[in-house]
């Protein structure tokens, strides 16, 4: 398959708003993939036609795509040479890689149109957005293969990644999707939660529900298997693996009485009278270059956990929360975060408030009899803080003024749109900045330039940044028709990607 016919579907994807279009035009394209019978192929089309790319990073930064060479004149790049020499790439390291990269690059960018040259910028970068989220991808691999969409949803919460999933449906139908399960070693995709303003939103107090502690570090997802090469596997909610970065972590997992096992839960760096640090102190720890035996000493993270999806070969993920948990709390009950079971508000909002107290983020309302859902966000889960934030992407900064002269100050914030997956900005802010954050930003932001005037500096739309905010009001100034009253910033996310930032239709709810 061309890498031509990739790129036409995702122009016309991007051109439609229309849910169902997009959904028709991607099922067309997964349809040819499909007919060469190559699970490789298939696997590439649904990662580039979702603006993904399979092998996440390629050594190559912008700077390293300034300056390209004449393009081919006639496209002739096929959808696997692509997959091939962009594979090469990540491989080149070592003396003498920088070298070779360039000259891969140049051989690569030679062979592309000047179409398939800003496209294949765009997927390098992390800056193809072309509306085909799973909101549409999921739906349209399901019309591809003639299988019912809950079998595609099911198979992509336990295989992770999208790709694989393509490919299973479109060679192998529903029979080969059903086959997709649980692996040990193999992370799925983390359950997410809905948000409320207050505890008594959360909690109707009609019925018993639990209320856990949420804390403020980096999300796990921990997989024990003594038998084999690795005992012990962490990975990020992004799905990367920070096995390394975390010895004290796989130490523990390594104590708890259990041969095979998965695990949801979260570390955070806590000061010796138990509050936390700043989220930036944990984030420090899976971000520094630093000797991770020597961080894991002088900044250690505590471990604490809130599910069990997997134990000793019975997979629990569809089983209720409650079942869940009584099996957490007899594997690991020095490490369960504090939770409360209760259908009292005020017993709720006296533990939100002993949970505030003790420095923590806020809480976690969760159903006790719901399933696993993972890579949703639902009613499920609901979390509570005490203040409106949002995560939203960085796309624009402009340089401050005044004792900020020389810095970049105020960040334009984008939402995500629902419906097309495009960036629409909500608004700006200079809030809450540190002398230590501008610095951070000026350099963070420069990096990731793409183009500026005299005033404004352009960045690919890759920096997650948290906002705390008081409200939403309409706006004709912002495309999005909203803005964002009295934002400052409380952090940066590295831990988030632009895909997981809030949509509009979440700022909008009240």
């Amino acid at each position: 398959m061309r890498l031509a016919t990739i790129m036409e579907t995702s122009a016309a994807v991007s051109a439609t708003r229309s849910r169902t279009d997009k959904t028709a035009l991607l099922a067309d394209t997964l349809r040819l993939a499909g007919a060469e019978g190559e699970d490789r192929l298939i696997e590439i089309v649904a990662d580039y036609l979702a603006g993904t790319l399979p092998q996440r990073t390629v050594g190559v930064s912008w700077r390293g795509l300034r300056s390209l060479p004449d393009p081919a004149t006639q496209p002739t790049l096929t959808v696997l040479e692509v997959d091939e020499a962009l594979t090469r790439l990540r491989s080149l390291s070592g003396q003498g890689s920088a070298g070779a990269r360039g000259a891969a690059v140049r051989d690569l960018f030679s062979r592309a149109t000047e179409q398939e040259q800003r496209w294949l910028v765009g997927l390098i970068t992390g800056e193809l957005r072309q509306g085909a989220g799973d909101g549409v991808l999921l739906p349209a691999i399901a019309r591809a293969a003639d299988v019912p969409e809950t079998l595609v949803r099911r198979a992509v919460m336990l295989a992770g990644l999208t790709g694989p999933v393509a490919a299973a449906a479109l060679t192998g139908g529903a029979p080969a999707l059903e086959q997709i399960s649980l692996e040990v070693g193999r992370p799925l995709r983390p359950m997410l939660a809905g948000s409320e303003p207050d505890v008594a939103a959360a909690v109707p107090g009609d019925r018993e529900l639990a209320v856990e502690t949420k804390l403020d570090g980096i999300r796990l997802q921990i997989h024990l298997d003594r038998e084999a090469e690795h005992p012990v596997r962490l990975f990020t909610r992004s799905l990367d693996e920070i096995t390394d970065r975390l010895p004290e972590v796989v130490e523990a997992v390594l104590s708890l009485p259990a041969a095979r096992a998965v695990l949801d839960g979260e570390v955070i760096a806590l000061r010796p009278d138990g509050r936390p640090e700043p989220f930036q102190v944990t984030g420090a720890r899976t971000a520094s270059s630093a000797d991770p035996a020597e961080l894991a000493r002088t900044t250690p993270v505590t471990t604490y956990l809130f599910d069990l999806l997997h134990l000793d070969g019975r997979d629990l993920v569809d089983e209720p929360a409650t079942t869940r948990w009584e099996e957490i709390d007899r594997l690991a009950p020095g490490l369960v975060v504090d939770r409360l079971l209760t259908a009292d508000i005020q017993e709720a909002e006296s533990f939100f408030g002993q949970v505030l107290d003790r420095g923590h983020e806020g809480v976690v309302v969760k159903d006790p009899q719901a399933p696993y859902a993972a890579g949703r966000r639902g009613a499920g889960w609901v979390k509570v803080k005490p203040r409106r934030t949002a995560d939203l992407v960085v796309t624009a900064v402009e340089w401050g003024s005044g004792r900020r002269k020389g810095r970049l100050s105020n960040i334009h914030l984008a939402a995500r749109d629902p419906d097309s997956g495009e960036l629409v900005m909500v608004g700006k802010t200079f809030k809450g900045m540190t002398d230590a954050m501008l610095a951070w930003q000026t350099e963070r932001f420069l990096e990731l330039e793409t183009s500026r005037d005299d005033w404004v500096v352009r960045v690919r739309p890759e920096q997650v940044v948290e906002i705390a905010y008081d409200g939403v009001q309409t706006s004709r100034r912002y495309p999005g028709g909203i803005a964002l009253r009295f934002a400052r910033v409380l952090r940066y996310r590295d831990d988030k990607t632009a895909d997981e930032a809030d949509t509009l239709d979440s700022l909008r709810t009240p």
